[in-house]
């Protein structure tokens, strides 16, 4: 450790230190350009430093920073008016739901198991979820999580958690029994390697939860908000969840969570069940509502859905790559044989950022991309370029 990091070791040392963003690009101390084809971990959907975003914090700052969620704010109220009708759209929910707002993906997963644990009742606390799904890294949210390899150095986690397999109804329903309380799944699982649900997985799954009482909760935290050509993931199957989280693009860097549920459902939570100092308070949701604001404005799925396409199209082509699997902006690019004779994927990651691309190996096979749903055709050109120079470049394992 040097003594100017004093910093846990819990993400590993960091290969480069970024200093400034505009757009798609990041710059580091020595000046370096990179492109963005990571975005914080589908976080930075608009790019960095957007200028309304920025604009929007720097009024708030000098407006109104904090007064604690025992009070009203315009800035919370207008961001939980638009989230929840783009929730809605394409369900048939007519009745507005509500929204408790949290800090990130993790605390708003809490929230929602808290709430649907509160809405069933004492003996209906299971949470079903799928095996190779990711749901954070809180005791509850980790155990939720259907990676076992992460839970071992954590045990004993939080009872009440079973997992299926991914994509497997009839493994789901014969999980199912009276103490099930809700389902739990993301829409294109994105830590586990970027799997996409069957939509009729989906539908399945909503007709197990309407035949015995669960509900389902759907996490968009890495999904949502225009990223898979929908404004959310479960769009596609359109079905209509009764629960939804989101965090991730919602700030564009700005960290902040939300819950959304349906009447019904967020009724359960009475004064004092929940509480957040910090969520939802001015300055994050007024990123936030900048974020929806600009993201309506040129239509976000629109963009992801023709930006998306174009990357497959041109990531299909690179030798070196043997299939492309997700949905809009959020990708993996599978290696093929000969790659990986060489290098696993977070090898050619790191090779990738030596040449001024910035991509993550989401499994040992596959690279994930998410970048910016502003990305021009230009950058994409650019960037799958840099890509297909590193995977054909004579480095690797002999």
């Amino acid at each position: 450790m040097t003594p100017d990091r004093l910093l846990m070791s819990n993400y590993g040392p960091p290969p480069i230190k970024f200093v400034s963003g505009q757009g798609t690009v990041l710059f580091d101390d020595n000046g370096k350009e990179y492109l963005d084809f990571l975005c914080g971990l589908a976080v930075t959907s608009l790019g960095h430093s957007h200028p309304r975003v920025a604009e929007a914090l720097t009024v708030q700052a000098k407006t109104l920073l904090h007064v604690s969620n025992l009070f009203d704010t315009d800035p919370h109220i207008e961001v939980a008016k638009t989230l929840d009708e783009l929730i809605r759209k394409e369900t048939n929910i007519e009745i507005p739901g509500r929204i408790v707002f949290q800090n990130s993906g993790a605390e708003a997963n809490e929230a929602a198991i808290k709430l649907a644990r509160k809405h069933q009742g004492q003996g209906r606390h299971v949470i079903l979820s799928a095996l190779r799904s990711f749901h954070g890294r809180t005791l509850a949210t980790l155990a939720a999580t259907g990676q076992p390899e992460k839970h071992e150095p954590f045990k004993p986690l939080p009872e009440g958690f079973r997992h299926a397999t991914w994509n497997d109804l009839d493994h789901f329903a014969s999980l199912v029994d009276s103490s099930v309380g809700a389902i739990l799944l993301e829409p294109i699982q994105g830590e586990g390697g970027v799997n996409p649900a069957d939509p009729q997985f989906l539908k399945g799954i909503r007709k197990i939860c309407d035949d015995h009482g669960i509900l389902l909760i759907m996490d968009e935290i890495q999904a949502g908000l225009g990223r898979t050509g929908k404004w959310f993931g479960f769009q596609h199957a359109g079905i209509a969840p009764d629960i939804v989280t989101s965090a991730k693009a919602l700030g564009n860097g700005v960290p902040i969570g939300a819950v959304w549920a349906i009447e019904e459902v967020a009724s359960a939570f009475k004064p004092g069940d929940h509480g957040s100092t910090f969520g939802g308070q001015p300055l994050a949701a007024s990123a936030a509502q900048a974020v929806l604001k600009t993201m309506i404005e040129i239509d976000a799925p629109l963009l992801a859905t023709e930006r998306g396409q174009e990357l497959i199209s041109m990531l299909e082509k690179v030798r070196g790559i043997e299939s492309v699997r997700g949905s809009g902006l959020l990708l993996a690019a599978e290696l093929d044989a000969e790659i990986l004779s060489k290098w696993t994927a977070p090898e050619v990651a790191r090779e990738c950022l030596e040449a001024g691309l910035v991509v993550n190996g989401v499994t040992p096979t596959s690279l994930r991309l998410t970048p910016p749903l502003t990305v021009s055709t230009e950058e994409l050109t650019k960037g799958v370029a840099l890509l297909e120079k590193v995977l054909n470049s004579p480095k690797g394992k002999e």
